[in-house]
């Protein structure tokens, strides 16, 4: 998980995901709500509503969407620009947090979410073991939106960027009719996500459990009690008690790492006591795809994470992907092509995520957005392709970067200031440094030349080489004083810098980060009227993304970080510091005070196993 408030992290629904609703009433075929002229936000007009015919995800234009009402802002008498935005993730609560309290004086802000809560991500693992309950890590949209803007508790179907509007929908899975509505908006904030990624591997969908919600948690927790008790029933043989009792976890990020050091916590400090004849069946393994888990920390992490592991009985499944899945089998192969079949009484896919259905349909009706997973925006977070009416941020939302490397010939005369074909260290350095407001990821390697000059180099280099940033292995950490570069030298430097861009990591440090800057930018009057031709906002600063650190809990009260400056941590000291940030990280008072009390209640009474 990401320090910053966060988890890297990777929803379907699944067998046992959630509880049966009860039906929903049938549809009216027509609704007629009088027009209220004295209520200057809403117009309601009375259409023909067709029942729904398909629970598929909607990639429909606006037109093709019929609607209940409409949420027009040229009926404001008042004219206030109108901020929507979609999503109550990290950056979506981000957001409302970082706007002053005044902002319904300058702004008309809604947010459209069909999740009525913000999930405090880092901690779900702990609920699907009972270590926390749910309640502790959710806080109310309308507890953040409240004072600040509206909220509807929607689905948005479909986005017009020329009409500036948008359709939204009440989920169909609250057990009532689909109401549809239409919203217009002077500025749109796209927050939407990301879905699970099953890569195509058959059986994913059908036999793993997903873990990207509350539902998921639970319904993972319901199975892991069901596995136990069925297991203990002396009609239950042999094998298939080894089947029920073995756990699988593929992906070995912070997520499927957590999963697993929960998973093991829970059965044995409380199951262990309660089911002691069965106890020696169970097994808990993570199948990942690299040589370590936890990769994208320090490897020492990694092998620590390992040696842990040994001791305490979690089996790892290394250089070895998942080809498919059955009821009840996982298949892996090896990088030597030799598969293995893994029997599971429950299976965690804790890897991979995909695009939102509601950024294809966007990518459809702008142009130049062909990004895989997200939407492509520039540094300022203005969806490319748009008129700098729409922004992204969170998994939604990638940043374009640009490479220095296809401009060489203007830079290199542009520092070339005496013409000499040549350029001296600080000639490099001014244009690295100018260059740095074109080409943002150059900014940081203008700042290893800063120290050159400023006589601090020796410091510098030790303190970089500890942080986790491209100034860390910059190629002008070698670089002396009396440097003098060619074209052809400054064209092979500019590539090697270009080599080290790198996509933001869709972690909840990102998402938060990137939610305070957008607020930021609209409690200073920049985020409306803006143009993408343009060179930026008026007054507004690039994205610039500050890495914290990482860290995850391995089990036994013991937790890994990866701090900037400090290097890797672990051990129990590690645990005391993961359980303390976690609890102060939360996003209210209440919240906090909820999951301090739960640390408190499992240690003291351990966690309850009971299954509704």
């Amino acid at each position: 998980m990401a320090l910053s408030n966060g988890v890297q992290t990777r929803v379907g629904r699944r067998p046992g995901a959630l509880a049966s609703r009860p039906a929903a009433a049938a549809p009216r075929n027509r609704i007629a709500t009088p027009v209220r002229p004295n209520r200057s936000s809403t117009v309601v007009r009375a259409i023909e509503v067709p029942s729904p015919t398909s629970d598929k995800p909607h990639q429909l234009s606006v037109d093709e969407i019929d609607v209940y009402a409409s949420i027009d802002s040229a009926t404001l008498q008042q004219r206030r620009p109108r901020i929507v935005v979609l999503g109550s993730g990290w950056a979506g609560a981000s957001f409302l947090k970082a706007l002053p309290s005044n902002v319904k004086d300058k702004y008309e802000v809604i947010m459209v979410s069909p999740r009525n809560y913000f999930l405090y991500t880092p901690l779900l693992p702990a609920v699907c073991t009972g270590t926390m309950e749910e309640r502790s890590i959710v806080e109310p949209v309308r507890n953040l939106v409240k004072d600040k803007g509206d909220y509807y508790e929607a689905v948005c179907k479909a986005i017009d960027p020329k009409k500036k509007e948008l359709v939204a929908c009440f989920p169909k899975d609250a057990g009532l009719d689909e109401a549809c509505f239409k919203i217009s908006y002077d500025t749109l904030v796209v927050g939407v996500g990301s879905v699970n990624n099953t890569f195509g591997i058959k059986g994913v969908q059908e036999h793993c459990f997903f873990f990207k919600s509350i539902e998921d948690a639970k319904a993972l927790r319901r199975r892991v009690s069901e596995c136990f008790e069925r297991a203990a029933l002396p009609a239950t043989s042999d094998d298939e008690r080894r089947k029920l009792l073995s756990f699988v976890v593929v992906g070995g990020g912070p997520t499927g790492v957590e999963v697993a050091a929960e998973l093991h916590d829970m059965i044995f400090e409380d199951l262990k006591e309660l089911y002691p004849t069965v106890i020696k069946d169970v097994r808990i393994r993570v199948v990942e795809l690299m040589d370590h888990v936890l990769s994208t920390y320090d490897r020492r992490i990694g092998e620590y994470t390992a040696q842990q592991w040994k001791r305490t009985g979690i089996e790892l499944v290394l250089n070895s992907r998942v080809a498919s899945v059955r009821d009840g089998y996982v298949n892996v192969v090896n990088k030597a092509n030799e598969e293995t079949e893994l029997p599971f009484g429950a299976c965690v896919w804790a890897t991979g995520i995909a695009m939102n259905p509601l950024l294809k349909q966007i990518q459809e009706v702008l142009p130049g957005q062909s990004h895989f997973r997200c939407l492509l925006t520039d540094e300022f977070l203005r969806v490319k392709g748009s008129d700098g009416s729409i922004w992204a941020f969170g998994d939604a939302a990638t940043i374009d970067q640009p490479k220095a490397v296809e401009y060489v010939d203007r830079l290199f005369e542009q520092a070339d200031t005496d013409r000499s074909g040549a350029l001296c260290i600080e000639e490099l350095r001014l244009i690295l440094k100018e260059a740095s407001k074109e080409f943002s990821h150059l900014e940081e390697h203008a700042r290893v030349l800063d120290a050159k000059s400023n006589g601090f180099a020796g410091v510098m280099r030790n303190f970089w080489q500890s942080q986790p940033a491209a100034a860390a292995t910059s190629p002008l950490n070698t670089v002396e004083e009396d440097t003098s570069l060619t074209k052809e030298q400054f064209k092979e430097l500019l590539q090697q810098i270009d080599a080290g861009l790198r996509a933001l990591p869709a972690t909840a440090q990102v998402a938060k980060q990137q939610g305070e800057y957008i607020g930021k930018l609209l409690s200073g009057g920049a985020l409306t009227g803006t143009n993408a031709a343009a060179p930026a906002p008026e007054g507004a600063k690039p994205f610039r993304y500050h890495h914290k650190g990482s860290l995850a809990y391995v089990g036994g009260d013991k937790a890994v970080m990866d701090v900037p400056s400090l290097g890797p941590i672990f051990g129990t000291g590690a645990g005391i510091l993961w359980k303390s940030y976690e609890t102060f990280a939360q996003i209210s008072l209440r919240n906090q005070l909820l999951v301090a009390t739960d640390w408190i209640r499992t240690k003291v009474f351990g966690r309850d196993i009971s299954r509704f």
